[in-house]
């Protein structure tokens, strides 16, 4: 039986609570259900929470951009690190920690490095006055693979310990316990979705063809800009936070455009919710398949996200 539209939306707001109230559960301690709100459990449940409220912003943060990326670029397999942005976040990183730089630095570190990898791949991009997506698509391409190799000549030149300190950085981690910085990050990542839904019939008209949506009058260099820059802002602020999480981005706008279809009106806010819950339920794995060792969230994700994107791209080809 098909589902209708308001069905759907149902449905994905029940397995977003199923999903909260499994990250809230379970962990390296199981918390009854009836016993959440007891006073015994409560250190641990607000640790549980704000790990539950990184997962939202990560997941929802990269399956927008995912979205804003696939529709300007017309590439189904763009997503929020095709623009360099984790390298330079990750070479930021790098360089941070091989010099010994304090807890707070590193975030801004990051950051920088994340905004000026997407400047770099902007520039080599541009084409006088205009800016191909397939030029943007290869730039970034080069530019990652070229900062990739400068991380491994760092990385292998660096001392035990300091590796020891990027492998979180290099696999993800939601292992964050400020408020401070999760408060900080979720008003960056919140105020670039709000800046991206606000150009949702822009994407529907792109996501058709560059060409098309000129003729409807849309300023389509002044719309990839404000987009290839909140897109930038967004992920350089999570990857500065929660390391580099892959498929998230790929593999969420494919799959919400099944559930709810391509109007980016509803896209939108549904990839919210789909990032969510696939960040909550993998984080919660992460903590509980191999407890008391924590699995790294971005394993989790590519061992999730690799098959069912293949599923995904096969169901795909048989449409077409």
């Amino acid at each position: 039986m098909k589902l209708s539209f308001k069905h759907k939306i149902i449905f994905l707001g029940l397995a977003f609570m199923a999903a909260v109230a499994l990250g809230l559960m379970k962990g390296s301690v199981d918390l009854p259900l009836g016993k959440l709100l007891s006073a015994e459990y409560r250190p641990i449940l607000m640790l549980r929470f704000l790990r539950i409220v990184m997962a939202m912003i990560v997941g929802s943060g990269l399956a927008v951009s995912g979205i804003a990326l696939q529709a300007v670029l017309r590439n189904p397999l763009a997503d929020p690190y095709l623009l360099g942005t984790s390298s330079g976040a990750g070479l930021g990183a790098v360089i941070a920690i091989v010099m010994g730089a304090g807890q707070y630095f590193l975030p801004a570190s990051a950051f920088i490095g994340a905004i000026v990898c997407v400047v770099l791949v902007y520039m080599i991009a541009r084409q006088g006055e205009r800016t191909p997506a397939q030029s943007m698509i290869l730039s970034g391409v080069i530019v990652s693979i070229a900062l990739s190799g400068i991380i491994v000549f760092i990385v292998s030149s660096s001392t035990d310990e300091a590796l020891r300190g990027l492998m979180w950085w290099i696999w993800g981690s939601l292992d964050i316990y400020d408020v401070k910085l999760v408060s900080l990050v979720s008003a960056i990542v919140i105020s670039g979705t709000a800046a991206i839904y606000a150009f949702a019939q822009d994407l529907n008209a792109m996501s058709i063809g560059e060409e098309e949506a000129k003729h409807l009058g849309i300023d389509t260099e002044a719309v990839k800009k404000i987009l290839f820059l909140a897109t930038a802002l967004i992920t350089a602020s999570l990857v500065c936070v929660s390391g580099i999480i892959g498929f998230v981005g790929l593999v969420i706008p494919h799959m919400m455009r099944f559930v709810v279809g391509p109007n980016h009106r509803v896209l939108i806010p549904a990839s919210c919710l789909g990032g969510a819950i696939l960040m909550i339920v993998s984080d919660t794995i992460g903590r509980t398949a191999a407890s008391p060792l924590e699995i790294p969230i971005g394993v989790v994700t590519a061992v999730i996200g690799a098959p069912v994107f293949i599923i995904l791209l096969k169901t795909r080809q048989k449409v077409i």
